[in-house]
């Protein structure tokens, strides 16, 4: 296990998946990351590489040639090296080789690069191309956060306030984990979202290109929340495992095929690009309170 730590907060991370595994306010004394209880859900923060979501019949094909690969990729399960540490900063570094190549054909340097400022984690995702090909991938986060974050409050007394009024239809999941043709209108010029379970007995709710790039976890009934920045994330997932105590706020750049899907990655929706030799990066922050 691998810490960070300041005046403020205190973090510790795993090198299996560079996964986050504790946000901890020194202050408040409150641990703000779901505590993994496997008999909901026994991750805290599992990074999305090369894929985010499901591939339909978790296959896809690349240059005539076939490929498997299960939900939200590989990089979650593998162990990376730490390649720079430092009280406030850790760089993690998964390298392609040749167990990779076996489900995803390209050369990359994958950096995860966490750092901390007063009371916000950054969560920084650097995708290397460092082959001859153009690389195709995706990423995006994961982090559950604990809910109720007090003793004296329960989930439904909390709710995702937008930065910005939102038009936003949820995109339903398939029982496959596909995107169904059809979005449903969720919020309709409004800023609010209330957090009530039965929101996620339909799994996630997926959104597309919201407006916002903040969205904070707020209650009447305590001072203590959550500001989450999704910064330059096209799509966004909001998910908890039914009755669950957390809520997962999911920036991706990239999402699950659509039950339409032909299964090419090059054709998939919201598909990255990088040229050989580049350097992709996309920066998501988090202030607790």
């Amino acid at each position: 296990m691998y810490s960070l730590e300041n005046d403020f907060l205190k973090v510790e991370l795993s090198a299996t998946g560079a996964e986050l595994q504790r946000l901890f306010h020194k202050i408040h004394q409150l641990d703000y990351l779901w505590n993994a209880d496997p008999a909901y859900w026994a991750k805290h923060s599992p990074v999305l590489f090369p894929i985010v979501g499901t591939l339909k019949g978790n296959t896809y094909t690349y240059q005539g040639k076939e490929y498997k690969m299960n939900r939200h990729g590989f990089a979650r399960e593998r162990d990376f090296v730490v390649e720079k540490q430092s009280p406030g900063e850790l760089v993690f570094l998964l390298r392609s080789n040749a167990e990779t190549k076996k489900q995803y054909p390209f050369d990359f340097e994958f950096r995860i690069r966490y750092s901390l400022d007063g009371d916000e984690l950054s969560t920084e995702y650097l995708v290397k191309n460092t082959g001859s090909a153009v690389l195709l991938f995706s990423v995006g986060g994961h982090p559950a956060f604990r809910l109720p974050l007090t003793a004296d409050t329960v989930f439904s007394d909390y709710y995702l306030r937008f930065e910005e009024k939102e038009n936003l239809s949820r995109w339903p999941i398939s029982p496959d984990g596909l995107i169904e043709p059809q979005p449903i209108p969720l919020l309709n010029d409004t800023d609010r979202l209330n957090l009530l379970k039965p929101l996620f007995y339909r799994d996630a709710l997926v959104f597309k290109y919201p407006a916002s790039s903040e969205i904070s976890v707020l209650s009447a009934k305590t001072s203590h929340g959550i500001n989450f920045q999704m910064g330059e994330f096209p799509f966004l997932g909001i998910w908890s495992f039914k009755d669950a105590n957390f809520i997962c706020i999911e920036p991706w750049c990239g999402i699950a095929d659509s039950v339409s899907s032909n299964q090419r990655l090059e054709n998939k929706e919201g598909i990255e690009k990088a040229a050989p030799g580049s350097t992709f990066s996309r920066q998501w922050r988090v202030r607790v309170f």
